[in-house]
């Protein structure tokens, strides 16, 4: 009895003390739980397969596992549904942790989507604070809190006249004496002369010559280039009427003798066609519009889309930033998320973590690309952009920081160097930082709106006489209300400078 006693105190001792290991391991299995955190990203490329997004998620985790306590999970999200596929997730409770704005933070903030960032910056992105700065984060701030971080890439764009190089080499253009946009008139007047069944010059979109990028120095105060209501202009912090101002008179009318005299295509008013369309027809000499990349780089970058002609480009203004230029696309936590600092964390290492961003972009080394032995990123032989597992390589100017990308095989480092010098040496707005608020005047945005769409177009493509037009297009903005949005951004500019 005694010895079966004996046994059966050993077997419970046995027992207990597996029920203690078992605990024990139950107890580090709970401490090994990481935090899931679901990044939503616009691509231009291919969605690929769940089991494809599984392969580059397991390598991102194994960096963030160490780095951060948190496992990620990629959402891809075409970029023509990006916008409102979040923001319908985001309301209907669909967890998203990681979102980035496409020219709508004001509105992710004013609608409650975006978490105030201020008092997690330091403790969980620091390294994105001092890589970014103070000045540039202020472009994504509101009440003086943050609320997102701007993409880190080539950003102060320039104009420039993207043009046939060999169309310039045989008619012996001399495109070095092409430096403003005055100076195009001449060029394009000899085209036409050479070759007049050829339009010297393509629309860049539809209502977009894009001579209205030339204007120097104008701060849209939160509204986009295709349809301003009250503007900064010449340093001055007074709100004016972008309409009715020399310069946009000026560009109408230099416009209209561009129509006049056949050096423009007819209908770019009404085109539906791009100029990497129009330019591919064979039909077109150049087109004007703004890129953040030096003049050879532009030129080389766009020659598959404009139907491989060899371009060249030139410089005909100069950068500028303001508040929109650089908030335009930036990363959010999302205010519904449950771990917002491990969120944060995560778009940090987007910004300083070589690895975490170059897996986003291009996926896994020899299967979606390889890399040379000097660093440069191509598709494996025989594959592309489009044939690849994985790739989100068309979206590597929105996401995180762009510097510490692979670079495409063919591309010039030393342009790397001159994009970092536009971005700190591109001229500022005196108002960078700030953001209007337009809930008070939203009637009269919508009439405005309608007025622009209805008149701006045929004045910057000339196909309407600013003389008369331009008169008739101011009465009708004033009767739709835009004094009244005028004077609510200069009242809200006024506190904000007062507050700085």
């Amino acid at each position: 009895m005694n010895k079966l006693t004996r046994y059966s105190r050993l077997a419970l001792a046995a027992l207990l003390c597996l029920c203690l290991t078992l605990g024990t391991l139950s107890l580090a299995a709970a401490e090994t739980q990481y935090r899931k955190i679901v990044f939503a990203y616009a691509t231009f490329n291919n969605i690929p397969s769940e089991e494809t997004l599984a392969t580059v998620e397991e390598a991102i985790n194994a960096v963030t596992r160490v780095k951060i306590g948190a496992e990620i999970k990629l959402k891809p999200i075409v970029i023509w549904d990006y916008t409102s596929t979040v923001s319908l997730a985001l309301q209907g409770g669909e967890q998203i942790d990681v979102f980035q704005s496409l020219g709508d933070l004001n509105n992710a903030i004013s609608t409650g989507m975006a978490l105030d960032l201020t008092d997690l910056m330091d403790t969980c992105a620091a390294e994105s604070r001092a890589l970014i700065g103070d000045s540039w984060l202020a472009a994504c701030s509101h009440n003086g809190r943050l609320y997102g971080i701007p993409t880190y890439k080539p950003i102060a764009l320039t104009p420039m006249l993207v043009y046939r190089q060999d169309i310039a080499d045989e008619l012996g253009l001399d495109m070095t004496a092409v430096n403003s946009v005055g100076d195009i008139t001449a060029v394009l007047a000899k085209v036409k002369a050479a070759k007049p069944d050829m339009t010297p010059l393509a629309a860049v979109n539809t209502g977009n010559i894009g001579l209205g990028l030339t204007i120097p120095n104008v701060d849209y105060l939160t509204d986009n280039y295709y349809s301003p209501k009250g503007v900064l202009m010449n340093d001055e912090l007074t709100v004016v009427d972008y309409y009715a101002s020399q310069a946009f008179a000026d560009t109408c009318a230099l416009a209209r003798g561009w129509y006049n005299d056949g050096l423009v295509m007819k209908d770019a008013a009404t085109t539906s066609s791009t100029a990497a369309e129009l330019m591919a027809s064979g039909n077109y000499f150049a087109y004007i519009a703004s890129y953040s990349y030096p003049e050879a780089d532009t030129a080389a970058s766009l020659e598959a889309q404009c139907g491989g002609y060899k371009l060249g480009a030139k410089i005909v203004g100069s950068a500028f930033l303001d508040t929109t230029s650089i908030n335009a696309l930036s990363w959010m936590v999302a205010s519904t998320s449950s771990a917002p600092e491990e969120a944060l964390k995560f778009i940090n290492l987007t910004f300083t973590d070589p690895q975490i961003v170059n897996l986003i972009i291009y996926g896994l080394e020899g299967r979606d690309y390889v890399l040379s032995q000097d660093g440069f990123m191509s598709y494996p032989e025989g594959q592309e952009a489009a044939s690849v597992p994985y790739t989100a390589q068309l979206s590597c100017g929105t996401l995180g920081n762009f510097f510490i990308m692979y670079p495409m095989a063919g591309t010039n480092t030393d342009s790397l160097a001159w994009e970092l010098e536009q971005n700190k040496t591109a001229k500022t707005s005196v108002a960078m930082g700030f953001t209007f608020d337009n809930s008070s005047v939203k009637t009269e945005y919508t009439a405005v709106t309608n007025v622009i769409d209805q008149y701006l177009p045929g004045l910057l493509c000339g196909s309407v006489d600013p003389a008369t037009e331009i008169p008739v297009f101011l009465q009708r903005l004033a009767e739709a209300g835009l004094n009244d949005i005028i004077a609510a951004k200069q009242t809200q500019l006024d506190s904000w400078v007062a507050a700085k």
